[in-house]
């Protein structure tokens, strides 16, 4: 790993399974605020402040950590029904206009168990096209299931059909609109929510706790501000950092205390670079994937879409979760760098009698390696930036075309294992998505990757290349791969998938 000059660890080190564990020094969180509407010049987001990130009519009352509505299924079914609107809400101590599912920032936390059927009616009141995606969920693609090529209209309504196998991981996954074009502008704006699949066992903790983490920016006018071509180009970052759409919550335990925090990465671009120093922290895994045993770390960087399941012990005290600055790269030379702020996220008061004796931490056991497996397939992806995009700005690429619906880019034969090198050859970093089918992590960046680290987003840093392998098993469908910098997705950097 090389040494940055702020005394901090390089971004492809960080990137790099394993290094999360290594010690950084903590940085003071906070963000330079700012305001700008369509056409105001872009401020660059690369100074860190060393105050804690207050919304512009001044920091508000401290609020209590709360967690998202849940709906949980019942006999193997859970039935409901979501409404896309534009509603009123309190953030920051401000009344302002956000995106909503069910009228909620974040929508209900559905809870359901493998071998579910989910029945879900989305129903749109927003004023533009709209669909649903189940991040991570190993569900069909296709038909009136995880379809990202639907179109539900506005005033229109949708009956989708999720059937989960009886072997479907447990495991922290969420949703999100998908529809081409508009991704960027409805998850920024508020659409989102997470689904937890249940073990047959849980956990022997004091408690667990969802963290649904994103960032958004208001205008004047108390509206969710749009995006001008450098923020799409560098994939946009809001100036308000939230955490179940609350600013700075405050969570409260004992000394002893054992808790599961489920974190979910909800921001359109954001990687988030987390710490919370003074408590212990073990990382069960991230996305779906669980580690065979449990691993200590002090910080974890977790890409936009990226979930992790951490175990933290509590330590009498106060701590801070804090997001420290990442350096994501800059679309060209002469550009402004896209480096991410950092903040502090939440208050974490530990304080009173100990809490009650633990049970030994959980572990997954022995996990399917498919670097011990027959290849059948090798392929390589290639990411890029530059030259003039069909939408006249800078082109955003996949193997050197933009997205068209219409087009499968790859085909997969069922129940192939294949190994792809994702190649970015851009100046920025590219997280990388693949619906339905989790990817196992090879190596990064010529780094291998020590043991089993299963995700359904992996890093693609800037100038160099990532190798995975896939398990093209159960499910059969056509579908997507993209960026994950939602902005980049819309400006065309996804491709289509056909396994079959």
């Amino acid at each position: 790993m090389t040494d940055q000059p702020n005394g901090g660890i390089s971004r492809r080190g960080l990137l790099v399974i394993g290094a999360a564990a290594a010690g950084a020094a903590a940085v003071g969180g906070g963000l330079a605020l700012w305001n700008r509407g369509e056409d105001d010049e872009a401020v660059p987001p690369g100074a860190t402040t060393t105050t804690p990130q207050t919304d512009a009519a001044g920091p508000g009352p401290a609020e209590t950590f709360r967690e998202p509505d849940e709906l949980r299924s019942a006999g193997g079914r859970l039935d409901l029904e979501l409404v896309a609107a534009l509603a009123a809400a309190r953030v920051a101590d401000r009344d302002v206009r956000v995106l909503t599912y069910n009228g909620m920032m974040p929508g209900p936390t559905l809870r359901v168990r493998p071998g579910d059927r989910v029945t879900l009616r989305l129903r749109n009141e927003l004023a533009a096209v709209t669909n649903l995606h189940t991040h991570g969920l190993v569900v069909s693609p296709e038909g009136d299931s995880d379809n990202v090529f639907t179109m539900i209209e506005p005033g229109a309504a949708f009956d989708y059909d999720y059937r989960l196998g009886a072997d479907h991981p447990p495991g922290l996954f969420w949703y999100h609109p998908h529809h081409h074009g508009t991704t960027a502008d409805q998850l920024f704006g508020g659409m989102y929510g997470a689904i937890v699949v249940e073990e047959d066992e849980p956990a022997p903790v004091a408690r667990e706790r969802l963290l649904i983490i994103a960032d958004i920016r208001f205008g004047a006018d108390g509206a969710v501000a749009g995006a001008n071509r450098l923020d799409r180009m560098l994939g946009r970052e809001g100036d308000l950092l939230l955490v179940n759409g609350q600013l700075m919550p405050t969570l409260v335990a004992r000394p002893g205390d054992r808790e599961r925090w489920r974190i979910v990465n909800a921001c359109t671009s954001r990687y988030l670079r987390l710490r919370l120093d003074g408590q212990g922290m073990d990382l069960l895994g991230v996305d779906a994937g669980r580690y065979a045993e449990p691993r200590r770390l002090d910080e974890l960087v977790l890409l936009p879409g990226n979930r992790a399941d951490l175990i933290v012990t509590a330590t009498e005290g106060e701590s801070l979760l804090q997001t420290l600055p990442f350096d994501r790269g800059r679309t060209g030379m002469g550009a402004p760098p896209s480096t991410t702020t950092g903040a502090d996220l939440a208050r974490f008061t530990v304080a009173g009698p100990p809490g009650g004796p633990a049970g030994a931490l959980l572990a997954a056991g022995a996990v399917r390696d498919l670097r011990a497996e027959e290849v059948t397939g090798r392929r390589t992806v290639t990411l890029a930036m530059g030259g003039m995009g069909m939408g006249g700005g800078m082109a955003f690429t996949i193997d050197g075309r933009e997205y068209e619906e219409g087009r499968t880019d790859i085909e997969v034969r069922a129940g192939a294992v294949e190994e792809w090198t994702i190649e970015n050859l851009s100046t920025m970093d590219h997280p990388f998505h693949l619906h339905v089918w989790p990817m196992q992590l090879v190596e990064v960046d010529g780094t291998p990757v020590d043991g089993v680290d299963v995700r359904d987003v992996v890093p693609a840093p800037a100038r160099s290349r990532v190798v995975v392998r896939v398990a093209f098993e159960g499910i059969v469908g056509r579908t997507v791969y993209h960026c994950h910098i939602l902005d980049h997705e819309d400006l065309g950097m996804m491709g289509v998938i056909r396994v079959g």
